[in-house]
């Protein structure tokens, strides 16, 4: 298998600029250019890039990617690492979501500061927003 970069990226979902970039930060290998220059990839290029975009859109950093390549190139190893990884992954979205759940309650709590059908003068979100005195009962 030969792919072009336009056909790596239909391929693995990637797209070609983000090929381009992966190559330069050296997170892939360079791709072999054919005599008129382009890039072709094969199999294993594809297979590598397929697993960095898709570790990507789990959320994992570009150096956590990078510890994922380099440990899936040592397949007999213990996974342990990788599980660690993972485990870490888990708990920063664990984090995220409790974020936007306090985030959540506090915008509820400043939607309810106002009810419209008034001047923005009397508006209680920006009255809150604000830090007023006059500002709603919540704290927000």
């Amino acid at each position: 298998m030969s792919l072009s970069i336009g056909q790596a990226a239909t391929h693995t979902g990637c797209p070609a600029s983000t090929i381009r970039y992966y190559e330069e930060i050296g997170l892939v290998p360079a791709a072999t250019r054919g005599d008129n220059g382009y890039r072709y990839y094969d199999a294993a290029a594809v297979s590598r890039l397929a697993f960095a975009h898709r570790a990507r859109v789990l959320g994992f950093s570009l150096d956590a990617v990078a510890s994922l390549l380099r440990l899936a190139d040592h397949p007999s190893a213990p996974c342990n690492d990788v599980d660690a990884l993972v485990a870490d992954k888990i708990a920063e979205v664990r984090a995220r979501q409790a974020d936007l759940a306090r985030l959540e309650t506090s915008l509820a709590r400043l939607e309810d500061c106002c009810h419209g059908d008034h001047a923005i003068a009397d508006c209680g979100i920006l009255a809150a927003l604000s830090g007023s005195p006059r500002a709603c009962r919540h704290k927000i």
